[in-house]
């Protein structure tokens, strides 16, 4: 048994799991130390990854070498795209998980991981000595020492749980809540707050009647979430389906309301604005009549359903009562009610942007403590925890993703410069360069970065170079091959397709909206005999990655200037240059502000609420700009 580790993860959520595999992986011997291996990466909330924004994400942890990707596409039981009535930069992938199998497939890569240990075990303080985190002691009295810390404890630090005026000390349901360390970090100066979470009801797949449902399928076309090829699932697809509110349920819900933790003062902390409970929905939208309402599986053969949209705190009485008066509901018999969840979180505007806290040198803070919400962005941030604690170590440079770079970029720039007053969730409007961030070049971006930190394998590298290089190869095709009106003319006729005037290259007529490469690919059999020569596995990918850079050239060209712009304002580092304080020609907010969170670079300046320009212009000036 051994006592010394590089690097030691505390908890074993989505952020815990990405963290400590990225570590090991890099080289760093890592300790994992969990209260219960068996529920490692628990879907606490929604048995589903990703969604809008959120697909990005996870398409990106995949890029860079992570799990999440591999894990959700072997353990998927329904998968769709979402968004594709919009432009590609808001195509977002989204999954159903089988619960159970997810588990499985993260305590397998766990097992199997070289330089990875577990311990089953609560954490309760933190080895810190000169300001610098030496190690973690816990519950059984156990001391381990490592070279850096990484917490990423979720809901569980003092986590409350409601239902109704019953209240529960707990991480989630039947686990319990973790006490100490948020009380020592506080003596430290670390300024710590609560946040509130919920999950909904959970009923008998055999007790609903579905004829009073509308059925929701998957889809099987070659969408997934890894970009490896060979990363499936094999588990039978299940689907979803929909339901909604009405005047009697609201009815029963209004009355109950004064019965709500939420409405009666005995939750005070600040909840999710964009996944709200239920009795949240009825008191913002007065004038709704109705509520849309997904029943989804929470695996391939359980009966255990999850109501997505009914998320509640109010007493279970209530919540079945209001149930029951929806049409396909009327006889279901429920497992659980909802509960809400309350726990503390550290203002993220006390890390630096490799999620190091400017407090205790060598402590790092991803996931939920950092007031966000959504297992996507947790692990996010616990991938980039993991490579920088390893860096750190080594005494390497951290490692950071810019704004252009990716949507985990974002996030993570989001939470250190402007910090959070609710929990914090990913949606596309977030990023100012999202046309860059789309979900299918994501191993574009993000793959030869993994692959020059050694997280990304060599065949993960040599499939984005081999992808990169037949999609360049069809571009060019398409720039090179001349289309003649005398022969295309009728194939578009007969499809109801505008006629050309004159001849002109494939590229150019693929800008137009209503044609794509497979239809033209039917006309001109020279097209077809390019796509034949593409890799077969992964043909279609290829001719949408090739698609969608030859209809969005203008738009991407366009960004990249844009954020070549700003990103000269992000190469100019003013961290420790400047007495703020001192600096009377801006504004006292301003002062207040720059000293506090103390940025790293003229570009993050400009991104704190309530720098303004002038502000900046100003500290341009000093540093002769």
């Amino acid at each position: 048994m051994r006592f010394d580790y590089d690097i030691i993860v505390i908890g074993a959520g989505h952020a815990g799991c990405e963290a400590a595999v990225a570590a090991a992986r890099l080289g760093s011997s890592t300790l994992l130390i969990t209260m219960d291996m068996n529920k490692v990466a628990q879907m606490s909330c929604n048995p589903a990854v990703g969604g809008i924004a959120k697909g990005q994400i996870v398409r990106e942890i995949d890029a860079l070498g992570g799990q999440m990707g591999i894990v959700t596409d072997r353990s998927s039981i329904q998968f769709r795209m979402l968004n594709r009535s919009k432009g590609p930069a808001m195509w977002s992938p989204r999954s159903q998980s089988d619960r159970t199998r997810f588990i499985e497939n993260w305590r397998k890569i766990l097992d199997d991981t070289p330089n990875l240990y577990m311990w089953q075990d609560s954490a309760t303080e933190l080895v810190i000595e000169d300001g610098v985190a030496k190690g973690v002691k816990t519950a059984f009295g156990v001391t381990f020492n490592a070279h850096a810390v990484i917490l990423t404890a979720g809901t569980f630090l003092n986590g409350l749980m409601h239902v109704g005026s019953v209240q529960v000390e707990g991480g989630r349901v039947s686990e319990p809540a973790s006490h100490g360390i948020t009380e020592q970090l506080k003596s430290l100066g670390f300024s710590a707050s609560r946040m509130k979470t919920g999950t909904p009801v959970r009923l008998d797949a055999r007790t609903i009647d579905y004829s009073q449902a509308t059925r929701q399928d998957g889809e099987s076309d070659f969408h997934h979430f890894s970009f490896l090829p060979q990363v499936r699932s094999e588990l039978r697809q299940r689907p979803c389906w929909i339901v909604y509110t009405n005047d009697e349920v609201h009815q029963v819900l209004h009355e109950g309301l004064p019965y709500s933790p939420l409405y009666n003062g005995q939750i005070q902390s600040v909840g999710p604005r964009y996944c709200p409970s239920i009795e949240t929905k009825l008191v913002t939208f007065p004038d709704k009549d109705s509520h849309q309402l997904f029943i989804e599986p929470e695996g391939e053969t359980t009966q255990e359903m999850y109501l997505n949209g009914f998320s509640s705190s109010m007493p279970w009485d209530v919540q079945i009562e209001a149930l029951a008066r929806i049409p396909a509901l009327r006889n279901a018999q429920v497992y659980r009610p909802g509960y809400a969840i309350e726990y503390d979180f550290f203002d993220p505007r006390q890390l630096d942007h490799s999620l190091e806290t400017k407090l205790v040198k060598n402590l790092f803070f991803a996931g939920q403590v950092n007031g966000t919400t959504g297992y996507e962005e947790a692990a996010g941030q616990g991938l980039m925890a993991g490579i920088n604690a390893h860096l750190k170590v080594n005494g390497e440079q951290p490692f950071v993703l810019a704004r252009d770079e990716a949507y985990i970029g974002v996030l993570i720039d989001d939470l250190v410069t402007k910090g959070v007053d609710e929990p914090y969730r990913m949606f596309t409007s977030r990023a100012e360069h999202r046309i860059l961030l789309r979900q299918d070049d994501a191993d574009m971006r993000l793959t030869p970065r993994g692959y020059q930190l050694g997280l990304a394998t060599q065949e993960r590298y040599d499939l984005m170079a081999s992808k990169r290089d037949q999609v360049d190869d069809l571009v060019q095709f398409a720039r090179e091959f001349s289309v003649k009106a005398s022969i295309i003319n009728p194939s578009l006729e007969k499809a109801g397709l505008q006629p050309l005037k004159q001849g002109m290259k494939l590229y150019d007529l693929l800008l137009r909206p209503q044609l794509d490469i497979q239809l033209l690919s039917q006309f001109i059999p020279a097209l077809q005999e390019k796509i034949d020569t593409l890799e077969h596995e992964r043909r279609e990918e290829i001719v949408e990655a090739a698609e969608i850079k030859i209809k969005y050239h203008g738009y991407i060209q366009r960004e990249e200037m844009i954020a070549e712009k700003i990103g000269r304002l992000d190469k100019l580092v003013i961290k420790g240059k400047f007495d703020y304080s001192s600096i009377l020609q801006i504004s006292t907010e301003a002062r207040q502000k720059l000293a506090k969170i103390d940025p790293e670079t003229i570009g993050q300046a400009s991104r704190i609420p309530g720098i303004s320009p002038s502000d900046i212009n100003i500290l341009l000036v000093l540093m002769g700009r």
